[in-house]
């Protein structure tokens, strides 16, 4: 079992979303709130996975000119903007 201070705020916000039924308890509240939390950190884990590729690449000189992309994106979507 843990026990936790939430402060006055959120455990207002708690009450509030228990007492208005959008969860049936504080604990599936906090267990919703951990698990977006956990989804969240694993999203970042797998950005820096991507980032790391990236700089590896870069270093491999198999990296791309930053100017040449942004212009192409430019293109890209600027086109899209004109329709």
């Amino acid at each position: 079992m843990i026990s936790l201070e939430l402060g006055k705020s959120l455990e207002s916000y708690v009450e509030n979303l228990v007492k208005t039924g959008r969860y049936n308890s504080k604990s599936e509240v906090l267990r919703e709130g951990l698990r977006m939390l956990q989804e969240r950190e694993q999203q970042f884990a797998a950005l820096d996975a991507v980032i790391m590729r990236g700089v590896a690449a870069s270093d491999a000189g198999q990296g791309k000119n930053a100017d040449e992309v942004f212009d192409r994106l430019q293109k890209k979507y600027g086109s899209m903007q004109d329709h």
